[in-house]
């Protein structure tokens, strides 16, 4: 390509950009991956035959599909021999804690709703996304799986029937929930028992990632009861100690984002149901986080005593 028609390209490409990283986003569930695909479709875009492009969005599309079903291949081999629960990379909300572009994104894709993703296969994965997320004909859904039509339809509506069941049925205003994810904090910084047992849910679920870089448990802590004694038994801990913190959404859902004492963040998420926290997802691997921008010197979150004199 010469020289001069690179701003053209690039001209064509942007308006499609954030298209693009929700879409590698939803294949892949991390930002990082997703970034690379959009970059590696720029790259074939650049170099390709533009005029005989009809439609440069459903080109596009067609693109980061395929290179995210390829990537899909490697990465699942490559989760089942992760260390422990793997979780989605989060995303937050709000720009100035996150990578550019993130937070348009980020407020429809809740945790539960990426982890039923991960569930489908490749291919149920992205005629779901493509259809019923992204409004492309299954005409086109087609040409981009190399599959007919009915085909198509099929591996949507099972993905369909798998995800709905994941989605939230009454969704926390975004003022509740940083209300709830600031007394969850509060409770949990102190190791208040009753406290986070006013919080949660009976039926409240704990899942953690470390990625076997940061200690975190390796299954599920099931009941209200056994996660207020775990965080009571976290805030006497130095893991459990923090240089700052503040409450943001993530993934469309409350949640902290904190620095720990070795200056890395950690990402906490909160599903509310019913005015009360059902579960919570806690990121430490650093691998998954490098996308989180350094959060703001003074916290916006309270705390008296988050880390040692």
């Amino acid at each position: 390509m010469s020289a001069s028609a690179i701003p053209d390209a690039v001209a064509d490409f942007e308006p499609h950009r954030r298209h693009l990283q929700g879409l590698a986003y939803r294949m892949l569930g991390s930002w990082a991956e997703a970034e690379d695909i959009v970059q590696d479709a720029w790259l074939r875009w650049r170099d390709a035959d533009r005029g005989q492009v009809e439609t440069p969005r459903a080109f596009l599309s067609r693109t980061v599909t395929r290179l995210c079903l390829d990537q899909l291949k490697s990465a699942r081999a490559r989760r089942e021999e992760y260390v422990g629960p793997w979780l989605p990379e989060p995303l937050p909300d709000a720009g100035n804690y996150g990578a550019a572009g993130a937070g348009e994104i980020a407020h429809d894709l809740s945790v539960a709703l990426m982890l039923a993703l991960e569930r489908l296969s490749a291919l149920e994965r992205a005629a779901f996304l493509l259809h019923d997320v992204f409004d492309m004909p299954f005409a086109e859904i087609a040409a981009t799986l190399g599959r007919n039509e009915a085909a198509c339809r099929q591996l949507a509506a099972r993905a369909r029937n798998r995800v709905r069941e994941s989605r939230p049925r009454f969704a926390v205003t975004e003022q509740e929930g940083a209300r709830i994810a600031d007394a969850f904090w509060q409770a949990s910084r102190a190791g208040d028992v009753d406290a986070l047992r006013s919080l949660l849910a009976q039926d409240a679920v704990l899942h953690a990632d470390g990625g076997g870089k940061k200690l975190a448990v390796f299954r599920p802590i099931l009941g209200s009861d056994k996660i207020a004694r775990f965080f009571a038994g976290l805030a006497k801990k130095p893991s459990g100690q923090f240089l700052d913190a503040v409450v943001t959404q993530l993934n469309g859902m409350p949640g902290v984002l904190a620095t720990e004492l070795d200056g890395l963040p950690r990402s906490t998420t909160l599903e509310v149901r019913d005015g009360r926290i059902s579960a919570i997802y806690i990121v430490r691997n650093p691998d998954k986080l490098r996308h989180v921008a350094a959060l703001p010197p003074q916290p916006t979150v309270s705390q008296d005593d988050s880390a040692p004199h």
